[in-house]
Order: C-alpha cells, then sequence, then structure tokens
C-alpha cells in the first residue's frame, strides 16, 4: 500500500498565525474594558456574575492546575501588556508542539501498517 499524502507546510503555517493571534484574547479585554476569557472564570467570578456558584464548581476548581498558568510565567502580570503578550505567544507555542506531538505519534502509532 502507499503512504498517506503529507499534507505539506501550509497547514502548520495557518497553525502559526492562528497561534499568534493567541494575545488578540488579552489585547482585546484589556484596551476594550472587558472580563477574563470566555469559560475560564474562578468561582468568585462566577459567584459575582450569576449570584450563585453551580454545584461543584467550588470543591472541583483546585483539582487541575495548569502547566502555564494565566498563560504566562510567574511574576509576568505585573510586567505590562507587552510581556503578558509574549507570554501568550510562547505559551501557545507550547500548546501546539505538544498537541502537534500527540497527535503524530497517535498518527505513527496507528498507521504504521498502512
Amino acid at each position: 500500500m502507499s503512504r498517506p499524502a503529507r499534507a505539506g507546510w501550509k497547514p502548520w503555517l495557518l497553525l502559526a498565525a492562528l497561534a499568534a493571534l493567541a494575545p488578540l484574547g488579552l489585547i482585546l479585554p484589556a484596551r476594550l474594558g472587558g472580563g477574563p476569557a470566555w469559560g475560564e472564570w474562578t468561582p468568585d467570578q462566577v459567584a459575582r456574575a450569576l449570584g450563585r456558584v453551580p454545584p461543584g464548581m467550588r470543591q472541583s476548581a483546585g483539582l487541575w492546575r495548569p502547566p502555564l498558568p494565566l498563560y504566562g510565567f510567574k511574576g509576568w502580570d505585573r510586567l505590562g501588556l507587552g510581556w503578558q503578550s509574549l507570554a501568550y505567544l510562547v505559551s501557545a507555542a507550547v500548546g501546539v508542539v505538544l498537541v502537534a506531538g500527540v497527535v503524530l505519534a497517535l498518527g505513527r502509532l496507528f498507521l504504521k501498517d498502512r
């Protein structure tokens, strides 16, 4: 059987362009006076918005610790929007590399017989 066709460099370019847009999630709310990103609320923020916290949210809020909290590095939140944007880019790059690595590894694992 023949090998599967390669996608080429265009999907990687698109992925890089989308990752480069990651700081918009930080810049736009800061410039336009918005709140936190959709779905990234703390139990206290949900309580302020809804008047209550859904059952189980407060108990499960501390179960997951992200590798890059707030998409950045400790202390960078005090350095200004430019440094925070750089941290967003680094976070996006780390995420892209991790997800691409897992997808490529799974592809090789499951498509090795083809």
